[in-house]
């Protein structure tokens, strides 16, 4: 008897993404029983999930961000009863009609109770939309990450993620708390904690798009920092930044980021840059600055 699957997926203000999303999941080879839909968005996008019978629309008057979307379509999907539960952004695709297939087949066949595809980047199939750390260094060439077929305990989430429901009662739900920006960093490193054999598989890929402005290289090829375009996505990524080291005491990580960000913005004398992200950062450090998106202050 075939597992049930269910798709989790999160949306905000992009309908004709939505349904391209859509489409391509009714177009998978492995049948998926329900799509678990939350609408944040402004407008809400209601007619076009009622374009699929399977469709199970959620919508949420406040906007609850990447992390608590995820997080209540990801209950949604466990109250299902399915038991693999399929993350998906809404401007995410999965790249062929095989790769729900494929990512079962892997999950199944090297006992993995979360399996992460490739993410590569809308109209480069040669690039991966993020990256990954090879001998200490970054890449973004998706054949040079094929090459290594199977890579255990890391993975880009919460995009193409498989994951069987059952994780979710071992690890909790992603955090709501963050909003943005860390909420897959977080999970990562809770199923880590928890023993979760998990893995990316590079037989298979979705697309999503790219931050690779974001990506700044300070002392070299080995040592960079990211730098989000929009101040709302920067105060987000710099307080978890800070969340997080603090939570998991991530002292490498301290200094990574202290020494990177120092430099990066000394080198561009860019002082009230740094302030920022020092304001914003050491709040995070203190667990200070959550709330509603309505009382942040960018």
């Amino acid at each position: 008897m075939t597992a049930r699957i269910a798709v989790a997926a999160v949306t905000f203000d992009r309908p004709k993404e939505l349904a391209v999303l859509l489409d391509s999941i009714k177009a998978q080879t492995a049948a998926v029983d329900t799509i678990c839909l939350v609408d944040s968005g402004t407008t809400p996008a209601r007619s076009i999930a009622d374009q699929h019978a399977n469709v199970d629309y959620v919508r949420s008057e406040a906007n609850l961000g990447g992390a608590g979307g995820f997080a209540l379509a990801a209950l949604k999907a466990v109250a299902s009863g399915a038991k693999w539960i399929w993350m998906m952004d809404d401007d995410a695709v999965p790249a062929d009609p095989e790769c729900l297939a494929t990512l079962v087949r892997e999950a199944e066949a090297r006992d993995l109770e979360a399996v992460v595809p490739l993410v590569t980047a809308p109209g480069q199939p040669d690039r991966l939309s993020f990256f990954f750390r090879l001998d200490g260094k970054v890449t973004h060439d998706r054949a040079e990450v094929e090459k290594l077929g199977f890579l255990p305990d890391d993975g880009h989430f919460f995009n193409g993620a498989l994951i069987r429901s059952d994780v979710f009662f071992k690890v909790g739900l992603p955090d709501m708390r963050l909003f943005i920006r860390g909420d897959e960093v977080d999970f990562t490193i809770r199923l880590r904690q928890a023993g979760i054999r998990f893995g990316t598989v590079t037989t298979t890929a979705i697309t999503h798009p790219h931050a690779f402005s974001e990506t700044q290289h300070v002392y070299g090829a080995g040592w960079h920092v990211i730098v989000p375009e929009s101040a709302f996505k920067r105060y987000y990524y710099y307080r978890n930044r800070g969340y997080l080291i603090r939570r998991y005491f991530r002292v490498r990580s301290f200094i990574a980021d202290v020494g990177g960000y120092l430099g990066y913005f000394l080198q561009r004398r860019d002082l009230p840059g740094l302030l920022a992200w020092a304001r914003t950062f050491s709040a995070g450090l203190r667990g200070k600055g959550f709330g509603p998106l309505e009382d942040q202050k960018f």
